[in-house]
């Protein structure tokens, strides 16, 4: 029954109270009414069409079939039956899928190439440290010169900027070169001479761009064989080649210290603008191992020194090797670069081993002058 059928007029000659003849029943019944509006008091609501399931369905089917049998109308007693919905192949043949087992910590680079290339490293270095000082000078003078050619690759590819590169490579082995055979003046005076080959250098192109490429070619100098003149006048004292080891030896335990406490426990960023992977606690770890190794290392190694001098030493040499991985970070995200190079597996480019080394280099060469001489 809808809404349309509540106040129409009810039937005549019917009434429930009288059961004469049907003349009779029209005059004395009074107006007429159906036995269904009789039974309503209240207006029905309006109840939205929602389909009915389980119980509610059948008390539906039995309600409707009584109206049927009252009013004598035609309905059929049997309700059709909605299909029972099938569900699809997969879901009914795939088994449920287990959760998965929460990944573990892994390192970012393929840590057996990184291994094999810092032994490989490592070796060449100390042979050429202890055997013969001139072959150690030219391993940093090669590296100055990859270093360099990476660094003005970049800024090419990522920036547009033409830094020189013959006059900062001949330039650069040669400050390496005039340090260790010539001292601190050595390495200034071929530094003023580098820096003003770059310059005179860039003239014989378009002027267009001139400052931003002398300008990049200016702070290429002073960035990579500037500060690797340090290492090789490190090299010229008595017990030369004992402070350039202690030197390495320090920068490499404190970055290992502090990739390894990092990885394992550190979850409070360093400075996650410009290196994100880089914890509070790695840079604890980096000083604890720093300070550890070089109190064991300063006393066996270097003439006159103490246990007291090796851990400021550690110390210092951790904070610097930190702010030098976070100044290339800082350069390698204006660049929007991840390594610098991809000579080394599992490491990068030269540029990303002498990171940290490079602002390393004159901190240690003045702790060592300060604390036993220049020797």
């Amino acid at each position: 029954m809808n809404d349309s059928s509540w106040g129409a007029p009810p039937s005549a000659g019917y009434s429930p109270d009288y059961w004469g003849p049907p003349d009779q029943r029209a005059a004395s019944a009074g107006p007429a009414y159906d036995v269904h509006d009789a039974r309503q008091t209240r207006p029905m609501p309006v109840v939205p069409d929602v389909p009915e399931t389980g119980r509610d369905a059948e008390d539906r089917d039995d309600r409707i079939r009584g109206a049927a049998r009252w009013s004598g109308s035609p309905v059929r007693e049997e309700m059709p039956q909605e299909p029972m919905p099938i569900p699809p192949p997969s879901a009914a043949s795939e088994p449920p899928q287990p959760s998965q087992p929460p990944q573990k910590k892994r390192a970012g680079r393929d840590l057996r190439a990184a291994i094999g290339v810092g032994v490989g490293l490592g070796a060449v270095i100390i042979a050429s440290l202890f055997i013969v000082k001139a072959v150690f000078v030219a391993v940093i003078a090669a590296a100055v010169v990859v270093g360099l050619w990476e660094l003005t690759s970049r800024l090419k590819e990522r920036k547009g900027i033409n830094a020189p590169l013959v006059p900062l490579a001949v330039g650069g082995a040669w400050m390496v070169v005039a340090g260790y055979a010539r001292g601190a003046e050595g390495a200034w005076v071929a530094t003023a001479f580098t820096a003003l080959a770059v310059l005179v250098w860039r003239m014989t192109e378009s002027p267009d761009g001139y400052l931003k490429d002398v300008t990049a070619g200016l702070f290429a100098t002073f960035y990579v064989p500037f500060l690797a003149t340090f290492v090789s006048m490190m090299l010229t004292a008595g017990d030369g080649p004992q402070r350039v080891f202690t030197f390495l030896l320090l920068t490499v335990v404190s970055d290992t210290g502090a990739y390894a406490i990092g990885w394992r426990f550190g979850k409070h960023k360093l400075a996650p603008r410009i290196s994100p992977g880089k914890t509070r606690e790695g840079l604890f770890g980096a000083v604890a191992f720093g300070m550890g190794a070089g109190a064991l290392c300063v006393p066996l190694l270097i003439d006159g020194g103490t246990w007291w001098q090796g851990v400021l030493l550690g110390l210092a040499i951790a904070a610097s090797a930190t702010l030098g991985d976070l100044g290339e970070s800082m350069i390698k995200r204006d660049l929007g670069i991840k390594d610098m190079g991809t000579l080394l597996p599992g490491h990068g480019g030269i540029m990303d081993r002498l990171d940290s080394l490079l602002p390393t280099a004159p901190v240690a060469w003045l702790l060592f002058v300060l604390f036993v001489g220049a020797g």
